[in-house]
């Protein structure tokens, strides 16, 4: 089940032991790669391909094991090492994950700190369209904000291609050259695939090039429908048979040296409607904020200055218990982020930074009006958005 019991404590991401940060060290290092760590213990291979689920929670695929055989029947009966589950680390939000995944660093190492945050002084990056908003319309940031310096560590992937390893990142079109994808994935060669077969292909064809070879491989539409409709919904279900029997297809192809990898990047939600704050009419949500960065799950809330201590307060006392509130500090004490690589990356933590449990939310009816209104969210320390599966099946 889901858990959103609010006696329940932050599941802290599992850093350095059994986090994302930890997957492709471990998986270019079964490769051969050297000079990287292997902590979660993954045997050597050939060939590896990576398939990236967006949104797929370890709790969730328990929960309708059903709908997906092949992938529960793996979580059920790990028979490779290193197999289990990893935690998402946070927040548990895409372009934070797909950062910590591309560089095997904690988000406090590699500086993408959310769906948005403050990049430069007085304005929220979005760090999935890599735009600021001026005026009420999106602005390219690519050429102003650079994303190999808001996020400058070297990717795992740029250095298994240095080490002779055939590099492919599989995904849509039109990720190709975005400000994500140079941010977090820059070293492979980008193929663009335009449906789930599409996909398959890629990473079937990766299994039966010469080695060694890595292929990162991201599907993005079970994440779409639990946001548009929630996790668990019909559609969402239909479409978690068909990543599925997908996937088992591709492991069908495996050679006896080949690597079949599956995660996610979060799990998710369902939202109360009952539950909402709305940070945009609430008064005393609104007072003394300059920016208020995040999603609806995970906030980021910069204070107008002098004004932190009393925006601590008033969050602490609006939301309660729906929400674990703490400082900026507190939050890097407690090991949100993972060890903090820059004053540049510290500085752009909010002043207060905040989790949100159970089924609530903190969302914002006028500036993120789409996003505020989809049932599915994501980006908090719960075990249901925390928790994704590793699930390895080698050939």
């Amino acid at each position: 089940m889901l858990d959103t019991r609010l006696d329940a404590g932050p599941v802290l991401p599992a850093y350095g032991r059994r986090s994302l940060a930890e997957l492709t060290p471990s998986l270019f290092t079964a490769l051969g790669v050297p000079g990287l760590a292997n902590p979660l213990g993954i045997a050597p291979a050939r060939r590896v391909c990576l398939l990236l689920v967006d949104g797929l929670g370890a709790n969730q695929l328990a929960e309708h094991a059903a709908d997906a055989p092949f992938l529960a029947g793996l979580a059920a009966h790990p028979k490779e090492a290193g197999a289990g589950s990893l935690t998402a680390g946070f927040p548990s939000s895409t372009p934070v994950s797909l950062s910590t995944l591309g560089t095997g660093s904690p988000p406090g190492g590699h500086g993408v700190l959310g769906v948005s945050f403050e990049a430069s002084h007085g304005e929220l990056l979005d760090s999935l369209r890599w735009t600021t908003h001026r005026g009420g319309h999106p602005v390219d940031q690519r050429e102003e904000l650079p994303p190999e310096w808001v996020q400058p560590l070297e990717t795992t992937l740029h250095r298994a291609a240095g080490a002779g390893v055939e590099v492919r990142v599989a995904s849509a079109p039109m990720f190709d050259g975005s400000g994500l994808t140079r941010a977090a994935l820059r070293g492979g060669q980008f193929r663009g695939v335009h449906a789930l077969g599409d996909l398959a292909a890629e990473l079937i064809t990766a299994l039966s090039a010469p080695g060694p070879v890595f292929c990162y491989g991201y599907h993005a539409n079970l994440d779409a429908l639990g946001h548009v409709y929630g996790p668990g919904s019909l559609q969402w279900r239909l479409e978690l048979t068909i990543v599925d029997r997908v996937t088992a297809l591709v492991a069908e192809a495996l050679p006896p040296d080949g690597l079949l990898v599956v995660t996610a990047d979060h799990g998710m939600i369902t939202v109360d409607p009952e539950q909402k704050f709305d940070a945009d009419t609430d008064a005393a949500l609104r007072a003394g904020v300059r920016l208020l960065g995040g999603d609806p799950r995970s906030r980021h809330v910069y204070a107008a200055p002098g004004a932190a201590d009393d925006v601590l307060a008033a969050w602490t006392e609006r939301l309660g218990d729906r929400a674990w509130v703490r400082t900026g500090d507190e939050a890097v004490a407690d090991g949100w982020f993972g060890p903090i690589a820059s004053p540049e990356v510290r500085s752009r933590i909010g002043d207060v930074v905040v989790a949100v449990r159970g089924s609530a939310a903190v969302v914002r009816s006028k500036a993120e009006k789409f996003l505020a209104a989809l049932p599915g969210q994501h980006g908090s320390l719960t075990a249901a958005e925390q928790d994704i599966p590793l699930l390895l099946l080698r050939g």
